[in-house]
């Protein structure tokens, strides 16, 4: 495995913004940089063994910042929203910043994607740190979080999340990359061909905060346990869908463990034949169709994207479920560590 490093631009803060470039035997690589531990490109072969980036991104280092679609990083403290900005934890309500109508999305404007993370190249891997401290958005607590990367010769990309605290606090963590499997640039991911390991998801009021209970997949729109395109049902006349012009939900992964790898999703390339399993030890899967994608920083392919141009496929817990008591506990105390993995494997068919 070749690792490279690289600077790839100045931060609005002056700090300095670093590309890694990790290739394997065949050539087949993976870009990462330094603003919200993100995923800048994985170039991966197609059927015929042509290679091309499958993940939406940008040209710039500086578009990374505050983009609408939080691309390719990992949003914090706690991803997805959190209702109205406010939860108790131990009798103490909180107070956070409200930044998607009435609720905290991402940890809000300034969390933990649009932070310089420390960084630095370990072994085969590489590794950003991220230190939120005690109060910031909000959140109680100080924060170590570690995101550590590695990518296989057979074109598998681990993700480690591993975060402490000092005081009670919550935490959810992901990776909001998105996925092209026919490249990037190459237009609408309608015609991608999704399936879940997911017999329940959870229906959301038209804020998508979730009112509380799973629901079956069968019989309606939401349901990818055989595999379909995400075109199919999308515009189907059933409230979920409206909310979001699209699906913007999360789903429960079946026989999900805590500590365990559990397949989450599986995509296929509606052209290219790639194919991509998601792997996890996340309770849940969070499928974002891209639907505003339309106005976001120019993409590297030097191509505008539109709404649909790619798929966010989200391991984490479930949305406001500091809120829901019925949901798996995202509460990490003092002398307890965090850990949760996402492994991306791509092949071709």
């Amino acid at each position: 495995m070749a690792i490279t490093q690289q600077v790839w631009g100045i931060s609005p803060q002056g700090k300095e913004i670093l590309k890694y470039t990790l290739t394997n035997a065949s050539g087949a690589y993976v870009e990462l940089c330094s603003v919200g531990a993100g995923i800048v490109s994985i170039v991966v072969p197609d059927k015929d063994g042509k290679l091309s980036d499958v993940v939406l991104g940008y040209k710039n280092a500086l578009d990374y910042f505050a983009d609408g679609p939080c691309s390719g990083k990992i949003p914090g403290r706690y991803a997805n929203r959190i209702a109205k900005g406010k939860f108790t934890l131990d009798g103490v309500e909180y107070s956070l910043p409200v930044n998607n109508g009435p609720n905290h999305l991402h940890g809000g404007p300034e969390g933990f994607q649009n932070q310089v993370w420390d960084s630095r190249i370990e072994g085969d891997a590489v590794e950003f740190m991220y230190f939120s401290e005690d109060g910031e958005a909000g959140f109680p607590g100080n924060l170590k979080v570690v995101a550590h990367y590695s990518w296989g010769e057979d074109n598998s990309l681990k993700l480690i999340l591993t975060a402490v605290t000092d005081k009670p606090t919550v935490v959810n963590l992901t990776n909001h990359v998105y996925f092209n499997l026919d490249g990037d640039g190459s237009g609408s991911v309608l015609d991608h061909r999704l399936e879940l390991n997911a017999s329940q998801w959870l229906p959301t009021d038209e804020t998508l905060i979730p009112l509380g209970s799973a629901e079956d997949v069968a019989g309606t729109p939401m349901d990818f346990v055989e595999a379909k395109t995400i075109g199919q049902d999308i515009r189907a006349d059933f409230p979920a869908l409206k909310y979001g012009k699209g699906y913007d939900n999360c789903y429960l992964i079946d026989g999900a463990m805590p500590g365990q790898l559990t397949t989450a999703a599986d995509l296929w390339g509606a052209v290219s034949g790639r194919h991509l399993e998601v792997l996890t030890t996340q309770p849940a899967v969070q499928v974002y169709t891209g639907n505003w994608l339309k106005g976001c920083p120019q993409g590297k392919s030097g191509k505008e994207y539109e709404d649909y141009d790619a798929v966010a496929i989200e391991c984490q817990h479930c949305p406001d479920s500091p809120n829901q008591p019925g949901f798996p506990s995202t509460v990490l105390r003092r002398g307890e560590v965090l850990e949760e993995a996402i492994i991306w494997v791509f092949d071709a068919r």
